[in-house]
């Protein structure tokens, strides 16, 4: 292992980035233990970790597992990941799909065990029941409804999942030692006027201007708008009960309270978990600056001024939407791209109505567009997408419906850039890209990248892969660093 890997594993380590979990382990030699990178312990010296990309090799050297993190439960072992990876997808859909009437049963049954299974292996995990676990994301998303909304009470419960407005009551008051009502009082909700406002917050510093240009850059007409500081797009979404929801969501800043400001049309509420995980996903909430500011700064050695604190990797909202836009996108201007997916979203998406100036249409889902049949490359053809794209469209619409590549933070991203490869029309970039974006991958490195080449234009492309190592394991944000370096004056 090189010096520079070295140091970007231990950046890694010490941000506890659950993204890393399972890619990789730490052997330290004045314990004699090795962990997982999100392990909780005190952080050992830089000088006392060995790293390893398996258990095996840790173990092999030596160490033994940390009783703490338990190694055995990282994601990607053989034995161990189907119970992992178990309670990874669970949490997801408590978390997204809180407000629906999902039993224990139904929950399991979705993911093909046994409602006992899954009891136990939760508890290994977190130390709480599913149930549990599902009753504190009802009562924070209540507890957000009631303070920045003006939603009846009544109403509240039952966005919130509680069927009952009684045993709403019950809970609420024996968790938070308050009546729903008293802290409604207490809160100052604003008017709605058939729209919802609430806040997402992040850590700073946030660099929001960087992320809108770059959205305003590649905003799809119809579908997405950027203007007055905010960032506006339509929305499709189904609910648990399979019904869609067609509507649109408004994002801005408010920088003093280090939050951002989402407001979302009231036919949406059925699906609001929905759109919090998809909107922090997208303006990547989850991102700890600081511990990127310590291995980043050195870019500017490299690049003066192009790494500036706060800075963000956007993800996307809608993954199909934005594999569209990429596979557009090759080999024509970013303008011209944009062009060809309004006209595709004007087209073939769906109409939408009473939304803000500018929102016309949802994009097409890959259901749609498969549902077109043969007749697909022609209407393609039309709206000017050559054929070569329009099989690359049409393969990506495939993986998406039959699942075949997970396009979500869950996966794995080596593994399903390396299925992404195979079909026809995506390269490394547009592989690399796509992870970056759609699975959240924070340490993909685009070197063939045009903008990436001209930021480092004094250096051949291995002195350019070369630098990368330096900036490992958040070379995502160093990418998006250098297209930003190209923008400044």
């Amino acid at each position: 292992m090189t010096e520079n890997e070295h140091r970007g594993w231990y950046a890694a380590l010490k941000a506890r980035d659950a993204r890393f979990d399972g890619r990789f382990f730490v052997g330290v030699s004045s314990t004699g233990i090795y962990c997982r990178p999100v392990c909780r312990a005190k952080l050992p010296r830089e000088e006392n970790c060995s790293f390893y990309t398996t258990a095996a090799e840790a173990e092999q050297a030596g160490y033994r597992p940390c009783l703490l993190c338990r190694p055995e439960l990282a994601p990607g072992l053989s034995i161990t990941d189907a119970r992992s990876s178990l309670v990874r997808r669970a949490t997801r859909l408590l978390e997204e799909y809180c407000q629906t009437d999902l039993s224990l049963d139904v929950l399991a049954g979705k993911l093909g065990c046994t409602a006992r299974h899954l009891r136990r292996v939760f508890a290994e995990e977190y130390h709480v029941s599913p149930v549990q676990y599902l009753q504190t994301m009802r009562l924070l998303l209540a507890k957000s409804l009631l303070t920045d909304t003006n939603l009846p009470v009544s109403e509240v419960a039952m966005t919130s999942g509680f069927g009952s407005i009684r045993r709403f009551n019950e809970l609420f008051k024996t968790r938070y030692r308050l009546s729903p009502t008293a802290l409604r009082k207490r809160a100052r909700a604003g008017e709605q006027h058939g729209a919802l406002s609430l806040s997402l917050a992040y850590r700073p510093p946030y660099r929001w201007e960087e992320m809108l240009d770059f959205l305003a850059l590649r905003a799809i007409s119809g579908v997405e708008a950027v203007r007055d500081g905010s960032y506006l797009r339509s929305v499709r979404l189904a609910s648990r009960a399979g019904e869609e929801l067609l509507g649109w969501i408004q994002i801005g800043n408010n920088e003093q309270k280090h939050a951002l400001q989402l407001t979302i049309s009231a036919n949406l509420l059925p699906v609001l978990t929905q759109v919090f995980a998809r909107v922090r996903h997208l303006f990547d909430l989850y991102c700890e600056p600081d511990s990127i500011t310590e291995i980043l700064e050195r870019l500017n050695s490299v690049t003066p001024g192009a790494f500036v604190p706060g800075l963000r990797v956007p993800g996307c909202f809608d993954a199909f939407e934005m594999c569209v836009r990429t596979v557009l996108g090759q080999q024509i201007t970013v303008k011209a791209a944009g062009t060809l997916a309004a006209r595709m979203a004007v087209n073939l998406g769906t109409p939408l109505e009473g939304a803000p100036e500018g929102l016309t249409h949802a994009f097409p889902t890959p259901e749609a567009l498969l549902a077109l049949g043969d007749t697909l490359p022609e209407q393609l053809g039309q709206l000017g997408i050559i054929s070569a794209r329009t099989r690359t469209i049409q393969k990506l619409a495939e993986s998406f419906v039959s699942g075949s590549i997970n396009y979500g933070l869950s996966a794995q991203p080596e593994t399903e850039m390396a299925k992404l490869v195979t079909l026809p029309g995506i390269g490394p970039w547009s592989s690399q890209y796509i992870a970056m974006r759609a699975m959240g991958w924070p340490d993909a490195f685009l070197d063939t990248d045009h903008g990436v080449k001209k930021a480092l234009a004094q250096y051949t492309p291995e002195q350019i892969r070369e630098l990368s190592e330096d900036w490992r394991p958040w070379r995502s944000y160093a990418t998006v660093a250098l297209w930003n370096s190209l923008a400044a004056p």
